[in-house]
């Protein structure tokens, strides 16, 4: 028999039943559907709390830190494993490992000015000639970094006030900075107690793009600048063999390496974070939460099992002599047992195709009133983000949950399709 008369077959013998059909279908359709939405509603809430953690750090960006111990040197000191450029080299040396970047903090206080108005921000040396080569862009200006000139970014301003303010008066606008040249004055003491300070002139090159992460708040110098007052403050050289460096961003080549190289780095003595390894445990949480719902939803898909094997044995009876007819025109028990599961497949598959329309459709509109009733909260409470998605149906879902479906209705078709595949036929020719 060819698959499309037996197909045809089938779908003929499913139609001439269409009410129990129907029926039927409809337990397929409920557990297929539900196996659609709470999937694509896990699915939803894992992509919201992943695009969250994009603004905390570059995903291939690893932070790597001395790792201090808890016991000192005999002198005193802290006993840990300085980042020296030996260290710098091995890390380099790892595989996936694209460039290693040290970067350093001013060890003393400072005062920053522009005209009238004194200010604030994280002060970062870094180890690079431009910005651009970490995937910062300017929004004003440039990202290279030369000696004179710093790179801010787009909050800095913010963090200027007026030292002096009048009684009453307006809180001052944020100045533009672009352009500009900031005093910095550095601030140490001697052993008397005695304050001594060193002014630099700072001219603004460039104003980063916003990123939501740490660039925002920061202003970024060269590293052989900000170790040259450093050295001032602590009144003597830096040896990076013996001191190191305070910190050093490690760039790995793909994101799906970060976590492996960040545990090679742990192996080597040091301390290393990367926000990847936060959203790894995510991801793994809404997997676990994922089947989870997807469990639940396949409940009503074996209830409905349950009923597609009660239709085929009710056809089964209904149909004995006409199973006996045509074993005794010579079909096979193999052809006979084909239809029988072909018809319970159908039904899956029907029930399967109504499930992931009522499904996709569902989450469709819970993604509407969704994003209708966050937006009507930030217009009544605040200004925020844009409402986001809080169910997502991937196509491959779809097409699972629609095979899944049929293949529920095969299998509870296999022990009814025994039945007819095995009954004798003078049996089934004398069933009244």
């Amino acid at each position: 028999m060819k698959f499309i008369d037996l197909a045809s077959l089938i779908f003929s013998n499913l139609g001439r039943r269409k009410g129990r059909v129907a029926l039927t279908a409809v337990g397929v359709i409920i557990g297929t559907a539900s196996v659609v939405v709470l999937v694509s509603l896990a699915m939803g809430l894992q992509r919201n709390a992943t695009s969250q953690l994009y603004g905390i750090g570059e995903l291939t960006q690893i932070q790597v830190y001395p790792l201090y111990q808890e016991t000192m040197k005999a002198d005193g000191s802290p006993n840990f494993t300085p980042i020296s450029d030996q260290t710098l080299a091995e890390l380099a040396a790892i595989d996936g490992v694209e460039f290693v970047v040290p970067r350093d903090y001013l060890m003393g206080g400072t005062i920053m000015q522009y005209n009238k108005l004194e200010g604030y921000s994280n002060q970062i040396g870094i180890g690079v000639d431009d910005l651009s080569s970490l995937g910062y862009t300017a929004a004003q200006g440039v990202t290279a970094l030369e000696r004179g000139t710093v790179v801010i970014g787009t909050q800095v301003a913010k963090n200027f006030y007026d030292p002096r303010p009048r009684p009453g008066a307006e809180p001052i606008e944020p100045p533009d900075l672009f352009g500009q040249t900031i005093k910095m004055t550095l601030i140490k003491y001697d052993s008397d107690g005695n304050e001594i300070r060193k002014t630099v002139q700072l001219r603004v090159a460039g104003v980063l793009t916003e990123t939501s992460g740490e660039s925002d708040w920061s202003m970024y110098m060269r590293l052989d600048e900000m170790t040259n007052w450093n050295e001032w403050f602590m009144n003597k050289r830096i040896n990076r063999n013996k001191d190191g460096y305070n910190q050093v961003i490690v760039k790995a080549a793909d994101v799906d390496k970060t976590v492996d190289i960040v545990d090679q780095i742990t192996e080597m003595g040091f301390s290393a974070y990367t926000p990847q390894s936060y959203i790894e445990g995510i991801n793994s949480f809404y997997v676990i939460l994922q089947i989870g719902f997807g469990g639940i939803g396949a409940i009503s898909l074996f209830v409905a099992a349950i009923g597609i094997a009660n239709t085929m044995a009710m056809a089964i009876l209904e149909r004995t002599r006409e199973i006996g007819l045509m074993k005794a025109v010579g079909a096979t028990n193999r052809q006979i047992m084909t239809i029988f599961l072909g018809e319970a497949s159908g039904i899956g598959l029907i029930g399967g195709i109504g499930g992931v329309i009522l499904g996709w459709s569902a989450g469709k509109i819970v993604n509407v009133l969704g994003q209708v009733y966050l937006a009507s909260q930030i217009a009544q409470e605040t200004m925020g983000s844009s409402p986001t998605i809080s169910v997502y149906t991937p196509p491959w879902l779809l097409l699972f949950t629609l095979v899944f479906s049929t293949l529920i209705g095969l299998i509870s078709g296999i022990y009814p399709a025994l039945n007819a595949a095995t009954m004798p036929p003078i049996t089934a020719l004398k069933y009244e």
